[in-house]
């Protein structure tokens, strides 16, 4: 295998697993394509995009056509060896060039609409993330100039029928899949080699001489310590679901001070005692929220109101309305109880601290003033 095979990919008891695709990456590269047929009114069957990571994909077009303002492309998900419910489908891109500068980016047929909060995004919109918004926009921009205007429908056609294998329900994305990936790329691992390449980065850090780390989900916790909270990321890891494993791999390593920042949507579940946060395994995130609003003394009409949301996003909006933002602070406290409890018998000990954030990276609660916790990891 050479160096340029090797990049796709990973590697896992003697066995290589091939890296996949997302469905923001397709809709990406179709995006791309339809725009510059219109403009060079001739049909394309291969393309090249960068992801968000910076991998460089060259991908096949397939069902290509056009008139004089309009080209549709379509692009196939392929998701490596880590196959799920969008993997081998087609995802669509109709871009109809227009004389305005501005490009709008729609959802068609089998791209689901918002209808809930917490998702990221408004009520209403289709489910195309933000990242994947940016990357089309980006790369449509660039085939049509900065003088003209585009609308960019992304469409599905056997998106309603896939999306009944996904969450997406049970998210308030009705109607089709959600158009997603913040890298671009898929990448198939096993749970436990996905885990040790995880604690592998805690013990270069380490090996650096580093004596604090920041543990966060992913890629929106990483921006929101540096954007927030100005924390080098030098000193920051990700943990994926894996909150438990970390915790223990960063206690044995030897580390002095641990930081858990994270949406509160996932480091919710581990203040009430789950330590491993795929949805597959345990949900606990209302519950939670219910009972330490119960503990402050909220009334019984907001405790059913916040049983009835899917998100906690959604509940967060509630709970502001009622002033019970107290509770986010007492959450990040009982994090902290449960990562001593769960270190009880552990021959060293760190310092650990809790910060949780919401999707438009503010700030909610923390284990201790956050402007104390700032100052520590700096």
């Amino acid at each position: 295998m050479n160096q340029a095979a090797e990049q796709d990919y990973v590697w896992h008891r003697g066995k290589a697993y091939r890296k996949g695709y997302t469905t923001g990456s397709c809709a990406t590269a179709a995006a791309k394509v339809a725009a510059l047929m219109v403009m060079r009114q001739q049909l394309i069957h291969q393309t090249s995009i960068v992801t968000p990571s910076g991998v460089a994909l060259n991908l096949s077009i397939e069902n290509a056509s056009l008139n004089a303002t309009e080209a549709v492309a379509a692009v196939r998900k392929d998701g490596g060896d880590d196959v799920d419910a969008t993997h081998g489908m087609l995802i669509f891109a109709r871009v109809t060039v227009t004389d305005g500068p501005a490009i709008e980016i729609i959802g068609g047929e089998g791209v689901g609409t918002v209808t809930r909060k917490g998702v990221g995004l408004p009520v209403g919109v289709a489910a195309i993330n933000k990242t994947p918004r940016h990357t089309i926009e980006q790369e449509v921009r660039e085939a049509i100039g900065p003088n003209k205007g585009a609308v960019v429908e992304i469409f599905a056609p056997e998106g309603c029928e896939r999306a009944q294998r996904t969450y997406n329900a049970r998210l308030g994305i009705e109607g089709g899949i959600s158009i997603i990936g913040t890298t671009g790329i898929v990448t198939p691992m096993s749970e436990e080699s996905w885990k040790r390449s995880l604690a592998i980065e805690l013990e270069q850090k380490r090996a650096q001489g580093h004596e604090q780390v920041v543990l966060v989900p992913g890629n929106h916790g990483e921006r929101f310590v540096r954007q927030q909270l100005h924390i080098e990321q030098d000193i920051v890891v990700t943990m994926s679901n894996f909150v438990g494993y970390m915790l223990q791999e960063a206690n044995r390593l030897g580390f002095q001070r641990v930081l858990l920042a994270g949406h509160i949507g996932k480091l919710i579940k581990v203040a009430s005692g789950v330590f491993h946060t795929h949805s597959h395994i345990a949900d606990a995130r209302l519950e939670t929220l219910i009972t330490h609003l119960a503990l402050l003394n909220a009334p019984h009409k907001l405790l059913h109101q916040v049983y009835q949301c899917l998100t906690t996003e959604e509940a967060m909006e509630l709970i502001d309305q009622s002033g019970y933002q107290q509770v986010y602070q007492n959450i990040a406290g009982q994090i902290i109880s449960r990562v001593s409890g769960m270190l009880k018998y552990a021959r060293h000990h760190f310092e650990c601290d809790a910060v949780l954030f919401s999707y438009d990276n503010s700030v909610l609660g923390a284990s201790r003033p956050i402007e104390d916790i700032m100052r520590d990891f700096r």
